[in-house]
């Protein structure tokens, strides 16, 4: 059902009020159409024993007859109108609570199944929905959702194996390039110092690209951490307005102080400024630099697009703004920024906010 088809009834209604509404509005259209025939034939008939009983009247009376006949007619169609109106309604409503009852009845194994996903998703893939009961719609949708949840399982479990290999695969060729290098060139040597480079470049790009998958992968476990410590812990001159209690990983809370911290420092011009503020679950960190267009600033949150002046063979990845909204996402919070004018001193405005427990001012 379109928003915007008939019966639609808002965002915040449900299925089953849905039902009962239009349970109980069928059954009143359908009422009424009953009662509008039956008033009707009554009324017909009303005028027919009329007739009969003035054709038995005499001449005299005939005119009495008529103005009495008229004021019973008249006196029946009415009570009968008034009461009959007053049935379709109470039973209008005795059919909206019916139907209110019928479709929780029907929409009970939905919201079982709606209950155990929401707790897979929370915990693990490693559960199913296991629906019993008779062969129906029901049970095909549960089997279903059951299959998606194995696809997805080993999919992800493929995933964390390809991350884990690939750290352990590719770390080790470049710890080992980086030891020859180290011994086997002289330090005064400038093909020494250029290949060095080189090498801590791909270090740095090989654990990015792998911080960047494991805050896509979302987190495995939660704990309770105390945002404005974390970012104290990265940033001495934070001003703190509020400290907050946010669930997630420490470690990725502190890879994303730090990623936000280094990226305004590293697109900053020289003495310019940087200024870190939290209150709660809300990270603000604000820089000079370079004039961004409004139109690219959302661009610099994906993956190796760097800013203005910045090359592929500069001491970044590209990745700093990439994995801060990507941790920030698995921790249910979101990452957006803001370019600050030529008359501010240019710069972004970046702001990380994440669902947390406020637990005490500053």
């Amino acid at each position: 059902m379109s928003p915007s088809g008939p019966g639609y009834l808002g965002a915040g209604s449900t299925i089953r009020t849905r039902i009962a509404l239009v349970y109980g509005g069928v059954f009143l259209v359908l009422g009424a159409l009953l009662l509008l025939v039956v008033n009707l034939l009554v009324r017909a008939g009303t005028d027919g024993e009329k007739e009969a009983i003035v054709a038995r009247a005499g001449e005299v009376a005939v005119v009495e007859a008529y103005r009495i006949g008229d004021d019973v007619g008249r006196a029946a169609n009415e009570q009968m109108l008034m009461w009959s109106c007053l049935a379709l309604l109470v039973i209008a409503c005795g059919a909206v609570v019916v139907g209110w009852w019928t479709a929780g009845r029907v929409l009970r194994p939905v919201h079982e199944m709606t209950a155990r996903a929401r707790r897979l998703s929370e915990r693990d893939l490693g559960g199913r929905l296991a629906v019993r009961g008779p062969d129906d719609e029901l049970k095909e949708l549960g089997d279903t959702i059951d299959a998606l949840l194995g696809r997805l399982e080993t999919a992800f479990d493929s995933q964390r194996r390809f991350v884990a290999n690939a750290s352990h695969e590719l770390r080790t060729p470049l710890a080992t390039q980086r030891a020859a290098l180290q011994v086997g060139l002289d330090e005064d040597c400038e093909v020494r110092r250029i290949l060095l480079d080189t090498n801590r470049h791909s270090e740095r790009l090989l654990d990015g690209l792998l911080l960047l998958a494991r805050g896509e992968r979302g987190l495995a476990e939660r704990e309770d951490v105390p945002f404005a410590e974390v970012v104290a812990e990265e940033y001495e001159d934070v001003v703190v307005a509020g400290d907050g209690v946010v669930r997630g990983s420490r470690v990725l809370l502190r890879q994303l102080v730090r990623n936000l911290v280094a990226n305004a420092v590293a697109y900053n011009v020289p003495g310019g400024a940087v200024d870190v503020r939290v209150a709660g679950g809300v990270l603000t960190v604000v820089n000079t630099g370079p004039v961004v267009p409004p139109d690219e600033v959302e661009s610099l949150f994906e993956p190796f697009r760097r800013g203005a002046g910045r090359d592929r063979t500069g001491p970044g990845a590209g990745l700093g703004l990439s994995i801060v909204r990507s941790i920030a996402t698995a921790h249910g919070g979101t990452a957006t920024a803001v370019a600050r004018g030529a008359g501010e001193g240019g710069g972004l405005v970046v702001t990380v906010t994440l669902p947390a427990t406020v637990t005490r001012r500053a």
